[in-house]
């Protein structure tokens, strides 16, 4: 069984058990958050979408803050001497799926 889930305006597939990496959510590790916003759900092979989806995604919060890669935004305008360099870390947080209800 799994379902696709909108979480901080990205969708992702999501299955009982699976620990991801979602945008940061406010909460401390060991908390409970749950999801309503489900978008598709397959259980059984049925198949429920859009107004259909009555389910709800619970899951614990593992890691509440966790740094990604840097990424660095250079921008160079040839023979003129402008440079500039801007770069940034986004921040997410890791949760385990514990049940699609």
């Amino acid at each position: 069984m799994f379902a696709v889930v909108k979480i901080a305006g990205q969708q992702f597939k999501v299955e009982a058990g699976q620990s991801l990496y979602v945008p940061h959510l406010q909460g401390k590790s060991g908390d409970k958050v749950e999801f309503s916003d489900v978008l598709l759900v397959n259980g059984d092979g049925n198949f429920s979408a859009g107004a259909d989806v009555k389910a709800t995604v619970k899951a614990e919060i593992v890691s509440d803050l966790i740094k990604g890669d840097k990424v660095i935004a250079f921008k160079m305008k040839r023979r003129k001497g402008f440079r500039k360099k801007h770069g940034h870390r986004t921040f997410y947080t890791r949760i385990k799926i514990e049940s699609i209800a």
